[in-house]
């Protein structure tokens, strides 16, 4: 199993964002995560909040093993090609440590206040899906033409080719049934969910129907789930009912007990799971 930890970006200096990052590096998280968002998700009062894609960027030359991704980037913020080109500058700038996890976005408050239109759900997901076509088109590397719901190409090509053959692994999230899990079915290297084992159970069951009849290999999709670190007794216990589901990575959310907890459960209690998985 893999471990990744969310660093709570938001309502923070950059130095201590870096400094979060890299001790999870230390430590020896899989991964960190950050979120595409340009204004805090909760507390009170304005608050630091650093832009996603170019927030990656600066952490690619500030560490050298430990993964890295947004959970989740909001197609409505960029053109799909333009977030392709970001995605693979990232991928290149870290050596092919970038995870690629898209979502249709939510927040209708943040675009609203900064002028980013937000369409309607249904208009969102088919920028989604525009999204996964052209960046999997793009990385080809070949000259290559699309014709898109809401966005296409046109003898478009994109150079170099990313460091991660084919791509970076693409992440999706959500349990959708009519457009997010059949999504997920052709394009996802990973699925990631939130809930338990068991509220997942019918949608984890459905979506390995709709990847055997995308022509793919159930196994092939990583299925990923989220643990709370702030006990950890409980933390062990849940991490033990995820990895008997077929999990096989989980994202710690960042505890209210800050260094002392993440120190004790990397110490404590990731080292019995590392290994194996989904």
């Amino acid at each position: 199993m893999r471990f990744g930890l969310d660093v709570a970006q938001q309502r923070m200096t950059w130095d201590e964002l870096v400094r979060r990052v890299r001790l999870a590096e230390d430590l020896g998280f899989d991964g960190v995560w950050g979120f595409d968002h340009f204004e805090p998700m909760y507390g009170e009062g304005p608050g630091e909040t650093f832009e996603g894609m170019t927030t990656l960027a600066g952490l690619a030359g500030g560490t050298s093993r430990i993964r890295l991704g947004l959970l989740v980037t909001g197609v409505t913020y960029r053109h799909p090609s333009v977030l392709a080109a970001q995605a693979l500058t990232v991928d290149h700038a870290s050596h092919g440590r970038l995870e690629l996890a898209l979502g249709a976005a939510w927040f209708d408050k943040e675009h609203k206040e900064l002028g980013i239109p937000f369409p309607p759900a249904r208009e969102r997901f088919d920028v989604l899906e525009d999204a996964l076509e052209i960046l999997t088109r793009l990385y080809t590397g070949e000259v290559v033409s699309y014709d898109g719901r809401r966005t296409s190409l046109e003898h478009a090509q994109m150079r170099p080719l990313p460091v991660q053959r084919p791509h970076p692994p693409i992440w999706i999230g959500g349990t959708g049934p009519r457009r997010t899990l059949p999504l997920v079915a052709r394009y996802a290297d990973v699925w990631h969910a939130f809930g338990t084992p068991n509220s997942l159970r019918q949608a984890n069951q459905r979506l390995d129907e709709l990847v055997t009849e995308a022509g793919r290999a159930p196994s092939a999709i990583m299925r990923a789930g989220s643990l709370s670190l702030d006990d950890l007794d409980t933390a062990a216990k849940h991490a033990a009912k995820w990895r008997e589901a077929g999990y096989g990575y989980l994202v710690c959310g960042w505890p209210a007990a800050g260094d002392s907890q993440v120190e004790a459960f990397a110490g404590g209690v990731m080292p019995d799971f590392v290994g194996g998985g989904r």
